[in-house]
């Protein structure tokens, strides 16, 4: 298994991973997001990253750049910059394997190497599998706020 950077030939796959995820158990997503409206924004920002097995792709994550999240706040000022990683999904045949642990990490370390002192993201407060995967992490909650129609809890974490 490989992560890279996406390629525009991968959108169609990368949307199919994305609406997989719709309907299951803590997922806010819904039929308008994410759309391809946003892999075309990851792309063009070479900010969307896939791993593949057996050349399919099994998941997803990007960095984000969203005024809304980047406005809070609630995040340290001697810590910004600050990235956001967001749309994170893995195939539903293979979670459970630490495969949305690896790409935390690769995001974490792109992020890195972008210059960002930090790295802070949104969870649906009733995330319980994402809250869970984040806490071994060692992200601080720094907030909460209601964005997107969704209750959200705020972390932060510095590089």
């Amino acid at each position: 298994m490989t992560i890279q950077l996406a390629q525009p030939s991968d959108k169609e796959e990368i949307l199919k991973l994305y609406q997989s995820q719709l309907g299951k158990k803590y997922c806010p997503w819904n039929e308008y997001y994410p759309a391809v409206n946003e892999i075309e924004f990851d792309l063009s920002r070479k900010s969307l990253f896939v791993m593949k097995h057996k050349n399919k792709i099994i998941a997803a994550i990007s960095i984000d750049d969203d005024d809304n999240v980047t406005n809070l706040p609630y995040w340290t000022p001697k810590l910004q910059p600050g990235a956001e990683l967001s749309r994170l999904a893995v195939d539903l045949d293979f979670q459970s394997q630490g495969i949305a642990k690896k790409m935390i990490i690769h995001g974490m370390n792109e992020i890195k190497n972008r210059g960002f002192k930090s790295l802070h993201f949104l969870v649906n407060k009733t995330n319980l599998k994402a809250l869970k995967c984040y806490e071994a992490f060692g992200f601080n909650k720094v907030g909460e706020c209601e964005l997107y129609d969704q209750p959200m809890l705020c972390y932060e974490k510095e590089l």
